[in-house]
């Protein structure tokens, strides 16, 4: 009750700017192997060009065969996957709600809508509030999922809304894994250094503030041009039940329980 509650005051009419219904495409009667919530951050330090370099990444990785035959191979052979984008604590959105993705033609479905979407904020970073709605978005769906997944990707430490780890932590209870996509600025402005490059690093950062959960893992990059491989082999290991298969060697962190 204490989360629903902090959702509620946290989030006033969020879901306003983003989608209230399931599409067609995702049912009451629906199981899938994962639901998998991508959480984007838009805050002002990623500009327009990597920016794009997010969404092209997404799309390139969801039309791979690598990763279609990933879900294909699953013992329903489908998962749901929604798309979220985060900037301060107020600008969170749900920009593509829950979509089933089995085969080439549903993945083509699902990045027609994210691709057409425009960039929906420029703001500040809450990562809890990005993770909150996530939450929101997961426990309010009737779609049955072996496991739910929370897949956050960002290139700066949290500094609007609440602690993130909190956000983390209140997921965790209930049994939503959440793994992240660290996106590091080796070259940032003099006024996003302690932001983009915190104390022992990005990575470190989002291994003791935001990962968590049963095979959780963080991935890091260190060029915006890397993202679609990273979100491929991201993928693949989420689709896979995480990274117990080891199919990367990027995939360097162990486990929160």
């Amino acid at each position: 009750m204490r989360t629903l509650l902090a959702l509620a005051v946290l989030l006033p009419g969020t879901m306003l700017g983003g989608a209230l219904c399931l599409p067609a495409t995702a049912r009451a009667a629906d199981t899938v192997d994962v639901m998998l919530a991508l959480v984007t951050d838009v805050s002002r330090s990623i500009d327009d060009s990597e920016f794009d370099l997010e969404k092209n990444g997404y799309q390139a990785a969801f039309t791979s065969p690598e990763v279609l035959n990933a879900i294909k191979a699953g013992p329903n052979g489908a998962i749901a996957v929604s798309y979220l984008e985060f900037a301060s604590n107020y600008e969170v959105r749900t920009v593509v709600d829950w979509t089933i993705i089995r085969d080439a033609a549903s993945a083509d479905a699902f990045l027609a809508r994210l691709m057409e979407a425009p960039r929906s904020y420029y703001g500040r970073t809450a990562i809890g509030s990005g993770i909150d709605l996530a939450v929101q978005s997961i426990t309010g769906s009737p779609i049955q999922a072996t496991r739910k997944v929370i897949d956050v990707c960002g290139d700066g430490t949290s500094n609007a809304g609440r602690e993130v780890s909190q956000a983390r932590d209140d997921a965790l209870k209930l049994g939503i894994t959440i793994n992240g996509l660290a996106i590091i600025n080796e070259h940032p402005a003099s006024w996003t250094f302690a932001h983009v490059q915190p104390p022992g690093g990005l990575g470190k950062y989002y291994r003791e503030n935001v990962s968590g959960g049963p095979s959780s893992f963080v991935l890091e990059i260190h060029d915006f041009h890397d993202f679609a491989n990273a979100i491929k082999r991201k993928l693949i290991s989420e689709i896979s039940e995480g990274p117990r298969r080891r199919t990367t060697a990027a995939i360097d962190t162990p486990p929160r329980n």
